[in-house]
């Protein structure tokens, strides 16, 4: 049964006049002018002057651009009186811009169980090439009886072509494409598996935040030297060859990317192990946080 009018009327002035509250509070918390306040929003000051007297019936639009330029959801200014709500709106707002590795903190502590729905069983090794991400990835799934995929080789797979040519022929910015492209279609495919990733996949903020969300993740951290070493006894000379400063550079990135790589999940530093005690201390580390359930092997 619809409301007589008289109380349809109070009820939207009473909406109005929170609107005006809220838009007042929310302006003068950002210690904006209505002039600074019209200028993002396009909105006259004259117009705002009605607004913030409960005088305007604005439009969803108009009050959207207000919402965004005082950095508060629509919701708040039109929502029921809550003793919180003005917490809640800001948390909203701050988690909707917030990186991957800072929402999947957020909900480690509000939803757990929802975090681990959207990483299934998918467990992903991240660091600098020479960590140990393949020989010890390989040897993970073995164990494990779990896939062991590299994202190189899909990317390669998928291509038609080595990585090295992808790059010539497309620029970085194809194969970072590509290499987006390939690790949706891994986590949207798999529910169980062990990945290993290119050093550089941090460079990119989607991917790395999609990498996040989606897998488990472990930083295989080991020294600048060690790295470099490693790498040589593969049998790849080429980071060193005719370059003094090369190992000075792998540090330069190392450093760079430290931030990034310290997102992960969880951290194993390598540096002085052999292959065989990292691969126990990174199966132990996987046991104590349950990845792996021992369904479907």
């Amino acid at each position: 049964m619809s409301k007589p009018i008289n109380e349809a009327d109070d009820v939207t002035t009473a909406l109005l006049n929170q609107v005006a509250e809220r838009v007042h509070a929310a302006r003068k918390a950002k210690h904006f002018s209505r002039r600074e306040l019209s200028e993002l929003t396009g909105i006259s000051p004259r117009y705002l002057v009605r607004l913030e007297n409960g005088e305007s019936n604005i439009s969803i639009a108009l009050l959207q651009r207000v919402s965004i330029a005082l950095d508060r959801p629509i919701e708040w200014f039109v929502g029921t009186d809550d003793s919180i709500a003005e917490d809640i709106a800001r948390l909203v707002m701050r988690y909707r811009t917030a990186d991957a590795a800072t929402r999947a903190s957020v909900l480690s502590v509000l939803d757990p169980q929802q975090l681990r729905d959207n990483k299934a069983q998918r467990l992903c090794l991240i660091g600098l090439r020479g960590a140990g991400k393949s020989t010890l990835g390989a040897r993970l799934g073995k164990d494990l009886g779990v896939p062991f995929i590299e994202l190189n080789q899909e990317i390669e797979r998928s291509a038609g072509m080595p990585v090295a040519e992808v790059i010539a022929m497309y620029g970085q910015e194809g194969y970072r494409t590509l290499e987006a492209d390939t690790l949706k279609h891994i986590f949207e495919s798999r529910q169980r598996l062990v990945l290993a990733v290119a050093g550089g996949v941090v460079e990119e903020a989607n991917t790395f935040d999609a990498l996040l969300t989606h897998f488990h993740t472990v930083w295989l951290q080991a020294d600048a030297t060690e790295h470099m070493e490693r790498v040589r006894a593969q049998g790849d000379l080429r980071p060193m060859a005719n370059n003094p400063q090369a190992l000075d550079q792998l540090r330069d990135i190392l450093q760079t990317r430290e931030s990034r790589y310290a997102q992960a999940e969880l951290h194993l530093n390598t540096s002085g192990q052999s292959i065989d005690a990292s691969l126990s201390e990174l199966s132990t580390l996987i046991a104590s946080h349950h990845i792996f359930s021992a369904t479907d092997r």
